[in-house]
């Protein structure tokens, strides 16, 4: 499968790794340019290539840069990309690094809004999990303890080959449903990076409570203000 990767940092590079070694062609791409990512797609066996470069000959393109460059990217990216096409979205939303998003704080949910930005309906993965574990995790099916991962989105043929993707990967898959679903995996919810199994997964999903959407944002937001303030100190 031919993969385009929108996003450099932690969970791309990672993703690529993955995928290069299932066998996959991965395009990888960020905002400065082909130049900058020749260290890391020699490490990786993944093309350098710019972000439009990244969208064309694709099955599926995966975009996972902060919430608030979605707005960057380049007008119309997807204009011309079959309807097809698989677009992931691994973003979450912190204020203390994005910024204010009117829509999101207004109850927009996370890849709503993104979805919106791209004109291109996404399914949302890879979003609840540090890319730490998503390096080092991966365990053969049946494994017990096997680390699981949400997975929602629209269309549901689109979830459908996210889902299967995730079990190659090394993952247990589990079907959120769609977009409007997204919320019970995002940043302070019940099972945000907490590396649950396919069962308690599926109960910290149905434990997740939209109400305290607020509530879930703001201790994850603190997190990242924590994290943030420490790099400042070393």
């Amino acid at each position: 499968m031919k993969i385009g990767i929108i996003g450099a940092g932690s969970i791309g590079g990672t993703l690529a790794r993955h995928w290069v070694k299932l066998g996959h062609e991965v395009l990888l791409a960020n905002s400065r340019g082909p130049e900058t990512l020749r260290g890391l797609a020699a490490e990786t066996g993944a093309k350098a290539v710019t972000v439009t470069d990244a969208v064309k000959g694709v099955e599926v393109v995966v975009v996972t840069i902060p919430q608030k460059a979605v707005r960057d990217l380049p007008k119309n990216l997807f204009a011309n990309v079959p309807k097809e096409v698989v677009v992931i979205d691994t973003g979450n939303y912190y204020p203390a690094r994005d910024g204010s998003i009117p829509e999101v704080e207004g109850g927009m949910l996370e890849s709503e809004w993104v979805a919106a930005q791209l004109g291109r309906p996404v399914v949302k993965v890879f979003n609840n999990i540090y890319f730490k574990s998503l390096q080092e995790k991966p365990a053969p099916r049946g494994t017990p303890g096997r680390v699981a991962l949400p997975v929602a989105g629209d269309p549901p043929e689109a979830r459908a080959k996210v889902l299967r993707l995730v079990e190659e990967l090394g993952f247990d898959a589990v079907d959120v449903g769609g977009t409007a679903e997204s919320w019970r995996q995002q940043p302070g919810t019940p099972c945000y990076t907490n590396d649950l199994d396919a069962a308690r997964l599926k109960q910290a999903l149905a434990e997740a409570d939209r109400s305290k959407l607020p509530q879930y944002r703001e201790a994850a937001d603190a997190a990242v203000r924590q994290y943030f303030a420490s790099l400042q100190k070393s």
